[in-house]
């Protein structure tokens, strides 16, 4: 089968996918996406492969991470500085204290909808469509917002490219200059433990700079960094209608974002998404949970990367903690006697929700800690490289998760629960996360 024959997924069962009311509507908005500018380039894409192949080949670590679920009123300046100082913090750390080069990635830019496990909610005895994420349908509980819209589709284009010309103007306008470590923990962080640990750190790095400094060098490096965008490619209409041929390969690229990956409630083998990702050439993803069999594993590996493209593919372990010590090691052990070049990348997020006391959504940090502890045992245990985490996070003071060294209960999450969907890790709770990956790195 040809890779240029971009339509063959319409023909296979497509889940989580929206009901939109309006078919004419929906055929208007994805012609119109159709003519629009891409939002990355296919050599971006092709820069990020590279690098993703040094983390299968154990050399590089993935940090990547943001919002659960982007909303069009976050798309501001100060939202996007805060969720990408706490990723360049977290890298800092990784970097410094973990002496492992960094693949900085967001999710943003293009998170605009979430799968769920209910197509309904019920409050107080009404019953609406699901909330889909701002690209499918409102966060309001009334029946007019809860309409799937297709128009929305069109605002997820022109907010994903206004938070990308956000982070571009912020990592290569001076603001990730490593000469700002300092800069970037100047608000409540500063006062945790976590943020004082930082500072320590930042100094430590300060003393090297000058040294280099007073050596003649100072690279070009230290200036700028190298970021890159991913989402779910959940909505195959909107994901589809931003593909476009590469002019120096001929091949489809997802121009929405640099890396799309695919969700444990979409990589259905015979399914739509899978079907899809096959053909484009990004670096994608797919989401792996406990119940995942090393046979499946196997299977995605021969439907998206038949090539073994080094790269091309990471598998993002979703277990919980209690399940990752018992569930990975098969998976991992069985995908490398394969011979397949695969990231492995885990996330410590959505293995490890529950709902606390006035039916809030939560996890607690340890749980996350925990769950990173026992990824990286079982990849020490069988030789092979932890390759980085996925996690949901915010830069903002919320409380959201339990836990961290400047610790929330569960009685403080109605104070700031901002999320729209799924709770974050607050800048503190990053850190502190950050710090726990480098020390188990260095023990590798």
């Amino acid at each position: 089968m040809s890779a240029l024959n971009l339509d063959t997924w319409r023909d296979l069962p497509a889940a989580q996918q929206p009901e939109w009311p309006d078919r004419g509507a929906l055929d208007r908005v994805v012609s119109e996406l159709k003519g629009l500018p891409p939002l990355v380039f296919a050599g971006e894409c092709d820069q990020l492969k590279a690098q993703l192949a040094a983390v299968a080949r154990g050399e590089a670590f993935v940090l990547q991470g943001g919002d659960c679920a982007e909303t069009f009123a976050g798309a501001t300046a100060d939202n996007v500085r805060n969720k990408l100082k706490t990723l360049l913090q977290m890298a800092i750390v990784l970097t410094y204290a973990g002496r492992v080069p960094v693949v900085k990635i967001g999710r943003l830019a293009g998170q605009f909808a979430k799968p769920r496990s209910k197509n309904t909610e019920t409050r107080q005895g009404v019953e609406l469509p699901a909330y889909r994420g701002d690209m499918v349908n409102g966060f309001d509980f009334t029946p007019e917002s809860r309409v799937p819209d297709p128009g929305r589709l069109l605002r997820a284009y022109h907010s994903s490219a206004v938070t990308l010309n956000l982070a571009r103007a912020f990592t290569k306008g001076g603001y990730a200059d490593l000469r700002q470590v300092h800069a970037w923990n100047q608000d409540f962080v500063a006062g945790s433990p976590a943020g004082q640990r930082y500072e320590q750190l930042a100094r430590e790095i300060d003393h090297a700079l000058a040294f280099m400094r007073a050596c003649g060098a100072e690279p070009e490096e230290f200036h700028t960094v190298e970021f890159y965008s991913s989402h779910e490619a959940l909505i195959l209409d909107y994901d589809h209608a931003l593909t476009r041929i590469d002019s120096r390969t001929g091949l489809p690229y997802d121009v929405s974002a640099h890396m799309v990956w695919i969700g444990e409630r979409t990589r259905q083998l015979d399914g739509a998404h899978v079907e899809f990702f096959s053909r484009i050439r990004n670096p994608i993803g797919v989401k792996l949970g406990p119940a995942t069999t090393p046979e499946e594993a196997l299977t995605l590996v021969e439907k998206l990367n038949p090539e073994n493209e080094p790269g091309r593919l990471t598998f993002i372990t979703r277990m919980g903690a209690g399940k990752v010590r018992e569930a990975l090691p098969m998976l991992v052990e069985k995908v490398t006697a394969s011979g397949a070049t695969v990231a492995w990348v885990c996330d410590p997020m959505h293995g490890n929700t529950f709902e606390a006391a006035g039916g809030y959504k939560s996890r607690r940090l340890d749980d996350v800690l925990d769950e990173v502890a026992g990824f990286f045992e079982v990849h020490r245990a069988l030789g092979t490289h932890p390759g980085g985490i996925h996690i949901e996070f915010t830069g903002d003071d919320v409380t959201e998760c339990v836990g961290g060294g400047h610790p929330i209960v569960e009685g403080d999450l109605a104070l700031r629960y901002e999320t729209a969907c799924d709770p974050r890790l607050n800048r503190g709770q990053s850190l502190d996360l950050a710090f726990r990956v480098a020390e188990l790195y260095r023990a590798e």
